[in-house]
């Protein structure tokens, strides 16, 4: 064959699979007019300080911003978003995730993104811990993909965006008089997460009811360390219009914990005992259903891992978040079709979110139709 007809048979190829899918005549993805090689791409990292609108307050810390990681994968004219949202109950922080990307990045840029699967393989055997970081990478890889194939996220995981449940809104832990302003800023909001976990649960509860009835979801952040306390306010909180409960006792207390599930009435939910698929199997018989976060399991693919084997397990499934932007709760909207409950309000609480992505209306998710992750700058 001369170089014409090479020439033509590259063209004819390029026009079957189309600009950025891989190309039966070069067995790679690229631009189809250049036959050298992939294309070049870059990875950048920026740590976002968040700001609160309220200053957040849980059994684990209280403060008024948080610094999440935001990765930018670059290739093909596309730049797919990533974000990770690291905290100090995982031992992570937004510098320590930022290096972990970046000793990574040779390896990213100069593999095949969509060798995905292989990618993140490999970033999961090098980096140890860090799995806001993965988080990120992940993110920004799907973003890319789903740009790539001109499908929303939800599509590609063959999802109906209808099937998106309600998301609640977090009441962070405070003075009764800011709870009750708190829960009358969550007006839309059908059904409310309250933090708990403290001496001030009792008053916390009924400065929320003074404001409304709504059905509630709690959330304990460990915080109970005694079984008999965490009977005693379990039971209690089911007089109170209260649905279920997340993580009554630190995550290690699994025998206390079975103890209290067989002598209360509310269903429990793992949250901090339940951080990787592998977790999974050893909470049967002691809570009910699991909450699955990106930033815990170290991106979608993990997430959406873990909610099958939850599901094939008879556990209800939730999806929750961190406090972080539009980026990372728009990448775990695309998963809640096929979850029970949705917690993904972290972008709402904050006042600086640079992008716009999954939007709620009275409460209920409503997934961008745009490809990848669907994010417009806000």
């Amino acid at each position: 064959m001369n170089r014409r007809d090479l020439m033509r048979a590259l063209g004819a190829a390029c026009a079957l699979s189309g600009p950025g899918f891989p190309s039966p005549a070069l067995g790679r993805t690229g631009d189809c007019g250049d036959a050298s090689g992939p294309s070049e791409s870059r990875l950048e990292t920026e740590i976002v300080r968040l700001k609160l609108r309220h200053t957040w307050t849980t059994t684990m810390s209280s403060s008024d911003f948080r610094d999440t990681l935001h990765v930018r994968l670059i290739r093909d004219g596309v730049t797919g978003h990533g974000e990770g949202a690291p905290i100090i109950r995982y031992k992570e922080n937004a510098a320590g995730a930022e290096e972990a990307v970046l000793s990574v990045r040779d390896l990213v840029t100069g593999s095949d993104p969509w060798q995905f699967e292989k990618l993140l393989g490999e970033i999961f055997r090098r980096v140890p811990g860090q799995y806001a970081a993965k988080a990120a990478l992940d993110i920004a890889l799907m973003d890319w993909v789903g740009q790539k194939l001109g499908v929303p996220l939800y599509r590609f995981f063959g999802l109906d965006p209808s099937d998106a449940p309600i998301t609640t809104f977090s009441i962070g832990i405070d003075t009764p008089e800011v709870t009750r302003q708190k829960v009358r800023e969550a007006q839309a909001f059908p059904v409310l997460k309250i933090k708990v976990g403290l001496d001030t649960d009792d008053a916390t509860i009924a400065a929320v009811r003074s404001a409304t009835n709504k059905p509630l979801r709690v959330d304990a952040n460990e915080g109970w360390k005694d079984k008999e306390v965490a009977v005693r306010k379990i039971n209690w909180l089911a007089t109170q219009g209260v649905e279920f409960v997340e993580q009554p006792m630190p995550a290690e207390m699994l025998e206390e914990t079975r103890w209290v599930r067989e002598r209360v009435r509310l269903p429990l939910i793992a949250d901090e005992a339940c951080q990787r698929a592998r977790d999974i199997p050893k909470l049967l018989g002691i809570f009910d259903g699991v909450n699955v976060k990106l930033d815990k399991a170290g991106g979608i693919l993990e997430a959406f891992k873990m909610i099958q084997i939850a599901r094939a397990l008879g556990l209800k499934t939730m999806l929750g978040c961190m406090v972080s932007s539009s980026v990372s709760v728009t990448a775990a909207s695309h998963l809640s079709p096929l979850v029970d409950y949705a917690d993904l309000d972290g972008n709402l609480l904050i006042a600086n979110d640079p992008f716009a992505g999954v939007q709620v209306r009275n409460g209920k998710l409503l997934l961008p139709d745009r490809p990848g992750l669907g994010l417009n700058p806000a």
